[in-house]
């Protein structure tokens, strides 16, 4: 086939990575070379003019953004946003024109908040860009010169040295680099890049000979032909999936519409119903649409969306104090609902800090002597980290352990003269994994060759005889103990002897000294963390690239895959039937040892196809796409790379595992707090309908026991600080005991309205009305009796109307202390541990108070003082109405089965018996 500038290029291939390239850099470099149509001496400027017309310029590109009126638009019409519109309508036609402002500001900054999360994934792309280089190194015409990396083209030769950052994807046809690959791999240990043949079926990222766009050189020069370039690239292929994953609506701003459209049909439907009814018992028009105003207005819960947003803004606080920096506020509620975690095992569950923790040595095994010190400092002479000023050792971690342990066990290496005694280096080649060196021994007189590597291939280049059979299982058991296994084999060289110049020679007729184990310790935190995922029904899986053998002993340390732990290498291919059946069907803990980031994706995908609630970890660029797609994206704020931060939800500050489980419970918190705050005000709403009802029934000769603008200061005034107390309310105790609520659940349940309606609003309401009558008989009214101005009963009916206002006020107070707790006994909690609430209270009974004894205030409002026996019997309401609901709870948890109780939390894994937990 040929390219629009009638070259011939090779049929569109698609790789193990899912990446549709138009050049197959795996073919061999003569055939490459006649596909791209370049040479060793590159393209002509003219050749690259055109090419760039072709496949457009070098650079990760961003979708056009979506208009901003639409996306305003779409916010404005949000369900929550319609009720408020609704609300402020009423406001001003009420004349209350600062009420109507507020709502209006509500609504405007709700939109802008929304509307700044949109640009997340945007966000992310353009992190993605920035890792280009801004200029490269090309041959053009046979010369290099500097370019600007955008303009670079596939077919173009690019020349790499210590230090530069690579502008495209490459294949590497002349000399050899060390490549710094964590941003795509997330592995620390430099990958050597050099101009070889290409492993037969191995990913892109595998491959000897390939650099990648992004990427950092921190050794080494070569030069490379260009084979991908701009949205082609692996960088443009993970801009592509973060564009694509759009975040979805979290469950609480899903639970937030539906409470919207059934407060708004409740507070509508009451209106119209009353507005007739009081027409109908013989109300002027007048009087009856301004209470049904009022009953709307009460209805429509104005702090609705500032409470749930305190709510979740205090648990972002909170989770930033310990170590979690989250980027959206709904996450916080999400993370509470969240039953799977897919962790990183390096880093997250570990302290990533290799030690050098086990030694078997040829022919003594693991017994202390001075064959173990010579392994140990022959190990560490064959490395090549360096130390600073300030004593701290930099490189590969695993050859800053070797060297570490040399001095821990009293041999130490001085790396300076390591250097000066250094003969010959050949560095780690990732196909042979081995790394040798040739160094001079002046204390013994001697030159040796050291090896180091894999246990398989130091074994296979040993002399016979070498105890290699021994070496093999002594390597299988200390693995099996979750370390990392080298073996170290050593040959001296004749006295005068040259040290020898190619590879294949220094690695061969070795002498065997011995096996090095080097562990990587788990957190000490992580193991009380993964019990109490355990006991809150959360599933752990591991996503690792390390060995299963490794991960699974890490696993098990730690406490993961009990009952039962299965290890996947997910390195071969896993198709959707079996990740259901791994992930949904069974009751085991999965480790996906050898992953790649596309693991990651498929995982993710896999449960939320399932209705799981994921939290995912990842640090790599690769990594963006699944930290998009899972719930919550959790990225890495130490190891982590910038795109994988931009993409994530929340930010690891301390790379902790146990800072995960902490959000759950954070999340857990903010949900039933959000809980606490509808339950409390729906119970008011009880109270003030049952007046008008009382009103309706007896046809007007039970004169309303409240007016509208008492109703106005009761939602408005007394209760919102209390509300918003609330939503900083502590965690119940037991809240990590319980499993996982249903994705189904909602934020609204049965039980909820009748303990707000059924019992808090029924028991407020007959109070209210008690002290109401109570006023009235006291000044001799009867059924029918005339109330109005200037009858004989008129200030006796103000004050009935006042006891009124003041006994739902103070039934308030009662149920703010009764909503503090949904199962638990409010001295489980503390009764001083909230002091907002304590404040809240203060306020609103100083509010009221203002109302019913400051004359400009009690014009205005209708209200006349109180004389004191009524005082008295107001201020008995908050501990009925808090007791009668604490007796409720006490009954309740008195019925629960006793055998729920009697099993330990976490003695059986909490998904064992629950299907989907």
């Amino acid at each position: 086939m040929t390219d629009r500038a009638g070259r011939r290029t090779a049929p569109e291939r698609t790789t193990s990575h899912t990446r549709t390239l138009p050049f197959d850099p795996s073919e061999p470099l003569p055939r490459l070379r006649r596909e791209l149509a370049t040479g060793p001496d590159g393209l002509s400027n003219r050749e690259a003019a055109r090419r760039l017309a072709v496949h457009g310029p070098n650079e990760v590109r961003r979708k056009a953004r979506s208009s901003f009126a639409r996306e305003l638009v779409r916010q404005l019409i949000h369900p929550l946003a319609l009720l408020l519109w609704a609300a402020a309508a009423l406001a001003f036609v009420a004349d209350l024109a600062v009420l109507g402002w507020a709502i209006l500001a509500v609504i405007a900054v709700n939109a802008a908040f929304a509307l700044l999360q949109e640009r997340q994934a945007e966000r992310a792309v353009e992190t993605l860009a920035r890792y280009l280089p801004e200029h490269a190194f090309a041959v053009r015409d046979g010369r290099p010169l500097t370019v600007e990396a955008r303009d670079l083209v596939p077919g173009d030769v690019i020349v790499l040295e210590e230090g530069d950052k690579v502008p495209a994807d490459a294949r590497v046809t002349e000399g050899g680099v060390e490549v710094d690959l964590s941003m795509l791999t997330g592995e620390s240990v430099p990958a050597e890049r050099i101009a070889a043949a290409g492993l037969l079926g191995a990913p892109l990222l595998e491959e000897p000979n390939l650099v990648f766009s992004g990427t950092t050189c921190v050794e080494g020069q070569a030069r490379a032909i260009v084979f991908a370039t701009g949205d082609h690239t692996e960088l443009g292929r993970i801009a592509a999936l973060s564009q694509r994953t759009r975040r979805e609506a979290s469950p609480l701003e899903r639970q937030v519409k539906k409470v919207a459209w059934l407060i708004a049909g409740v507070a509508t439907g009451m209106g119209a119903l009353f507005l007739v009814l009081g027409v109908a018992v013989g109300l002027p028009v007048t009087d009856s649409l301004m209470f049904a105003i009022g009953l709307l207005v009460a209805n429509v819960p104005e702090g609705l969306l500032p409470t749930i947003t305190l709510a979740l803004a205090v648990g972002v606080r909170a989770l930033a104090r310990e170590g979690a920096l989250v980027k959206r506020l709904s996450a916080v509620e999400t993370l509470g609902s969240t039953n799977v975690i897919c962790t990183d095992k390096t880093g997250t569950l570990t302290r990533n800090s290799m030690r050098l923790r086990a030694l078997w040595t040829a022919g003594h095994g693991a017994e202390p002597g001075p064959w173990a010190q010579e392994l140990v400092r022959a190990s560490a002479l064959c490395t090549t980290v360096t130390r600073d000023e300030d004593g701290e050792l930099h490189g590969d971690p695993t050859e800053a352990a070797l060297v570490t342990g040399a001095s821990d066990r009293e041999v130490p290496v001085d790396l300076a003269r390591r250097d000066e005694g250094r003969r010959r280096l050949f560095r780690f080649d990732p196909r042979l994994r081995l790394m040798s060196v040739v160094q001079e021994d002046e204390a013994k007189g001697r030159v040796r060759t050291v090896t180091k590597g894999a246990p398989e291939a130091v074994l296979a280049r040993v002399r016979p005889g070498s105890a290699t059979d021994a070496a093999r299982s002594a390597a299988e058991e200390l693995a099996r103990g979750g370390m990392r296994v080298l073996a170290v084999a050593v040959r001296d060289l004749p006295p005068g002897a040259e040290p020898p110049s190619r590879r294949q020679d220094a690695e061969s007729a070795l002498t065997l000294l011995g096996l090095v184990g080097l562990y990587d310790p788990p957190r000490p935190e992580v193991a009380e963390a993964v019990r109490r995922c355990h006991e809150a029904g959360l599933r752990v899986h591991i996503v690792t690239g390390d060995s299963g053998a490794t991960a699974a002993a890490v696993a098990r340390e730690v406490g993961i895959g009990v009952p039962r732990l299965h290890v996947v290498a997910a390195s071969e291919s896993l198709g959707d039937d079996e990740l259901d059946r791994l992930l949904v069907e069974g009751d085991a803990e999965i480790v996906f040892a050898r992953s790649s980031p596309e693991t990651k994706l498929k995982v993710a995908d896999t449960l939320r196809a399932h209705g799981r609630i994921v939290a995912m970890t990842g640090d790599g660029v690769n990594d963006a796409p699944a930290l998009h797609r899972a719930h919550i994206g959790v990225a890495m704020g130490r190891s982590g790379t910038d795109v994988a931060r931009e993409a994530a939800t929340m930010v690891l500050t301390d790379d902790d595992f146990a800072t995960i489980v902490t959000a759950v419970e954070s999340g857990r918190r903010v949900y039933d707090n959000v809980r606490k705050f509808i339950v409390y005000i729906f119970a008011h709403a009880t109270p003030e309908i049952v007046p008008f009802l009382v009103f309706a029934l007896s046809a007007g000769t039970v004169p309303l026991p409240l007016t509208v603008l008492q109703i106005l200061a009761i939602d408005l005034g007394t209760e919102t600080l209390p509300a918003l107390a609330l939503g900083r309310e502590r965690s119940e105790p037991g809240i990590m005991q319980r499993p996982p609520r249903p994705r189904h659940q909602g934020v609204i349940s049965r039980d909820m309205l009748v303990r707000s309606w059924g019992y808090l609003g029924l028991v407020s309401a007959v109070l209210v009305m008690a002290g109401y009558f109570y006023v009235l008989w006291r000044a001799g009214w009867q059924p029918g009796d005339p109330t109005g101005t200037g009858s004989p009963l008129h200030h006796a009916y103000v004050t009935a109307t006042t006891a009124t206002f003041a006994g739902i006020v103070t039934c308030q107070v009662g149920t703010a202390f009764a909503a503090r707790t949904d199962h638990a006994a409010l001295r489980d909690i503390g009764v001083f541990t909230n002091p907002l609430l304590l404040a809240g209270v203060a306020f609103e009974l100083a509010f009221t108070a203002a109302l019913v004894y400051a004359p400009p205030l009690q014009n205005l409002f209708g209200t006349a003082a109180l004389p004191l026996d009524i005082v008295l019997l107001v201020a008995t309401f908050p501990v009925l109405v808090w007791g009668t609901d604490e007796v409720r709870r006490a009954r309740r948890r008195r019925q629960l089965p006793s055998a729920a109780r009697s099993v330990p939390a976490g003695s059986v894994p909490p998904w064992s018996s629950r299907k989907g937990g």
